[in-house]
This record gives C-alpha cells, structure tokens and sequence, in this order.
C-alpha cells in the first residue's frame, strides 16, 4: 500500500492524503486546489473570513473503483461516487463563533462526500473552544441511540426540538450525503442532571444514531513546564464502551465493518481499546482528540500505532486544526473569554501492522484514504496473539458495556 500525497485547498494544509488497494499511485490526483496562508486571527470578521477560506472547495478527480455506490446531495444535483472503504478525516479550524463552527464542519463534511468517502470523522469539541469554562455555554441536549430526524408526516418535531443545532446538522448532512458520520465531539447537557458529558455521536447514512459515546476517561493532568487541564472540573465522564456496525443494505456485507469509538485521552487506555477489538470484534477504532502540544508531539502518533498493534486493526485520529492565539492587543477581547488551547493536530490513519498511512500537519486540512480490510484479517492470522492469551494468568472482564440511557 501506497500513500499518495495530493494538494489541498484548505489554508496552510500540507495535503490530502489518499491511499490506494492497488499498491500504485494512480494517474490523475484525488484532488486538487491552491494553497493560501491564514489572515490574521484578530477579530470575529477576520474568524469567519479563516473559516471562509478553510471551506474552499476541493475539485476532486476520483478514480475508479469496482465497489462503489452513488450519492446525491439535496443542495446539488451531482451525482457522487461513493468508495465502500474511503474514510475522510476532518481536520476543522475551531472559532469563538458557534454559528460559524457550525458551517466549517456542514461544509467539510459535503467536501468529505465529493470525495467519494463512505464515512467521515470530525474532530473533538468542533462547535466551540476547548476550554472547561466554555463546555456549559456550548452544551447541548443530544439525541439518543435509534433517534432520527422526524419524516414531514410524523409528529416528531417537539422531539426534535429539544436536540441541539450541533446534532441536527450532522443527521441531516449525513442523511444527505448518504454517509457514515462520526461526529467528533460537543458538550452535551443532560437536562435530568445537569450533567455535562463530551460527547460523540455517530449517525448512519439515514440520518438515524448508531452510536453515542461518552468520553470515558475524563483528561485530568499536570505535566511540570507543560499542560494542566482537568475536565473533571465540568465534565462527567460516561460509563460504556461504544461500537456501531457499518453494514451496507446491498447483501454483500459492509466493506468497513464494526468499528469501535473512543475520545482523545481514551486513546491512552489499551484496556479499553482491547475490549473493543477482542470482546466486540471491531476491526477499526476511531479517536477523535485534541491533544495539545505538550502531549501531541512526544505521544499522538506513538499511541495510534501502538492501539493499531495491540489490536491488530486500523486506527483514525481526527484533531481540530491548530489555531493562532489572539494577539497581545486582543487579550481583552472577546477572543480571550476563555484560554486559548493550541491543538497539536496531525490527524491520522494507521494501518492493523503499525504504519502510518495517511496524515497532515497542524493546519486546517482533510485526510482520505481508502483502507484495505483485508489486512485486518491477515494481521490477526499471521500473528494469532487473540488466539494465544494466557486466560489461566490473566483475564480482560468486560464491565458496563452500554450507553449511559439512563441520563438522556
């Protein structure tokens, strides 16, 4: 396998990474467009002229593929082909400014569809900063696992009502795009307890939830000369392992199959990790995070690939791209709320042997790949360790194994 590295039109993105099965490099480029540096990041006008050019289109020129579906848009009559395994990483600029978060990720994700990706991952805490002051403030209420969007014949709509702008955004562009949409991370606020949880919700192709983690193992740490962060000020961690299966409805089976979801710090528990990939049989596992850049550079990579090992299957990281601070004659401002958090970036796919296929650097950018399942298995036969454990010295015990529903 081959990682082909193609320009992006995103600002300061280094590329779009697209990884072919056949183990060449094809003719013509996945996609294309033309770099621009970033304005300056002083003011709301200049945030949503950052989030403007973040959202340029990408032309995209796919290749051809012998499994692949059609896709149409609402907002376009384009028709798009659709690759069963092409997975795209959303590297998104975050802003003060929710409304324009909101239009960053709807945007990223229809660039997701034009290139012909089956699933999408956003990255964590897109809707507004990573800060514990500012969870509350962006919390929503969030729908739970089976919800849909109400049909214009149901009766629905108070239930709706009550769900977040953040949420309904991603089931309708899900269901408008025809994907899988792994939708990163938001503050969800748990009306019956005032609990505020960080949340991923994962929408299936019909705009319904398959899947909704609560980020388990809460970042709470103090590293001398480096980061303090503790989540545990706001947050409530959750109390379940999630997984989805991504199942396609044309007989054959789903080309990515079961797939396990984490949230940052969760990446550095292979505890939790194994339970996914050896009690549920999950053959990816997605983290969306926003490691910063204490942990990023010395530990980012070192645990995808070590999770991609330990479980022998693919790992995809999603990080916010990595925003400018204010500058000093900002501080003042509404710019400066809340502190400012430097995302490390850097979103990535590994593949089950440990290599890094596809990746960016710290700027807003788009990672697609399209990834070979195949090697799943041959990675698990070649080196059978699920097979080889040792259950008369050690044991992994499954604890609570669900969504907390007991807190929608």
């Amino acid at each position: 396998v081959r990682a082909l590295c193609v320009a992006s039109s995103f600002p300061r993105g280094a590329a779009i990474a697209a990884v072919r099965k056949s183990g060449r490099a094809p003719s013509s480029a996945l996609a294309s467009g033309r770099h621009s540096s970033p304005p300056a990041f002083v003011h709301a006008n200049r945030q949503r002229r950052i989030a403007a050019a973040a959202a340029a289109a990408i032309t995209q020129h796919r290749p051809p593929s012998s499994r692949t579906r059609m896709s149409s848009s609402s907002s376009s009559d384009d028709i798009v082909t659709q690759t069963k395994n092409r997975v795209a990483l959303l590297q998104l600029p975050v802003v003060a400014d929710k409304s324009i978060n909101l239009r960053t990720a709807k945007e990223g994700i229809i660039r997701a569809r034009d290139a012909g990706a089956r699933l999408c991952v956003l990255p964590e805490i897109w809707n507004g900063p990573y800060a514990t002051a500012a969870f509350r403030e962006y919390a929503e209420s969030l729908p739970g696992l089976g919800d849909s969007l109400p049909s214009s014949s149901s009766s629905g709509e108070e239930k709706e009502s009550a769900w977040g702008e953040s949420a309904i955004m991603l089931m309708e562009m899900a269901k408008s795009t025809n994907m899988y949409v792994v939708g990163g991370s938001v503050p969800e606020l748990c009306a019956s307890t005032d609990r505020i949880y960080n949340t991923c919700l994962i929408v299936n192709p019909a705009g319904t939830i398959v899947g909704k983690h609560r980020k388990v193992h809460l970042f709470d740490v103090n590293v001398p000369g480096g980061i303090r962060f503790e989540e545990s000020e706001t947050l409530t961690g959750g109390e379940g392992a999630t997984y989805f299966d991504a199942d396609d409805d044309d007989g054959e089976g789903g080309e990515l199959g079961r797939i396990g979801v984490g949230i940052c710090y969760d990446i550095r528990f292979p505890e939790y990790a194994l339970l996914l990939t050896q009690v549920h049989k999950c053959r990816i596992l997605i983290y969306p995070g926003a490691f910063n850049m204490t942990t990023g550079p010395a530990h980012w990579e070192l645990l995808q690939r070590a999770r991609a090992v330990d479980g022998q299957c693919f790992v995809l990281t999603a990080s916010p791209a990595r925003m400018p601070p204010p500058p000093e004659e900002e501080e003042q401002g509404d710019l400066s709320k809340y502190p400012h958090y430097s995302a490390w970036g850097h979103s990535t796919i590994v593949s089950p042997w440990g290599e890094v296929l596809a990746t960016c650097d710290e700027g807003p950018d788009m990672v697609v790949a399209d990834l070979d399942m195949g090697k799943v298995e041959q990675m698990r036969t070649a080196i059978p360790t699920m097979s080889q454990k040792r259950h008369d010295i050690y044991r992994l015990v499954e604890g609570g194994d669900r969504v907390d529903e007991g807190d929608e």
